[in-house]
């Protein structure tokens, strides 16, 4: 197994090579969320990360308000398909505000980013799905996608993740504060990500 942070410009600047002293091997990066906002940080840290040697992966933290395909095309223009980079990944939270949509409309939605994005980068995406988006929406086993588990501090039971975020409140050298730290399962493989079955929204 190995260890990774997923990060935003909430850790602000990032010393990278000083992580990857500390025994961090990748980091997920947030690019963009809902339609428009693009994360202020991920350009530098996406170029200074791989600069360090650490594997890199962007991912989109998805919202309610907008639709599945506005915010495919936004991430898509700030995180363009790299061969060498991790798989995208898509955060899917429950969030509080005026938009309250359907299951079947949340489905759709989230279909149609999968669909864009997947046949963009021609690999599939690894799904994070919290506990809060999942009681509202129960759509976790649904999409037939590689699964990034949050499960603090418990090794998960569950045998299906790749990925494990076993913690909120990590301190790793370079960081200022807490960030999130994650287990790469021995499962992982890159070609065991990809998406070999028809991709469709």
């Amino acid at each position: 197994e190995r260890y990774g942070i997923d990060v935003s410009a909430h850790q602000g600047s990032i010393d990278w090579k000083r992580v990857s002293k500390d025994g961090i091997d990748f980091a997920y990066l947030k690019a963009t969320e809902g339609r428009d906002f693009s994360d202020k940080h991920f350009g530098s840290n996406w170029q200074e990360a791989s600069e360090a040697g650490l594997q890199r992966g962007a991912y989109h933290y998805f919202t309610l308000c907008s639709t599945g395909s506005d915010q495919a095309r936004h991430f898509l223009e700030v995180a363009p398909p790299e061969p060498s980079a991790l798989p995208p990944a898509v955060d899917l939270e429950a969030l509080t505000g005026s938009c309250n949509p359907t299951r079947a409309t949340v489905e759709r939605e989230i279909h149609e980013f999968l669909a864009l994005v997947e046949r963009s980068w021609g690999r599939g995406a690894v799904l994070y799905v919290s506990g809060d988006f999942e009681d509202r929406f129960p759509i976790r086993d649904e999409p037939d996608r590689a699964r990034w588990q949050p499960h603090l501090l418990l090794r998960p039971g569950d045998s299906r993740w790749v990925m494990w975020q076993a913690s909120s409140f990590a301190h790793i050298d370079g960081i200022s504060g807490s960030v999130d730290l994650d287990v790469r399962s021995v499962r992982w493989r890159d070609d065991g990500l990809r998406h070999d079955h028809a991709i469709s929204g």
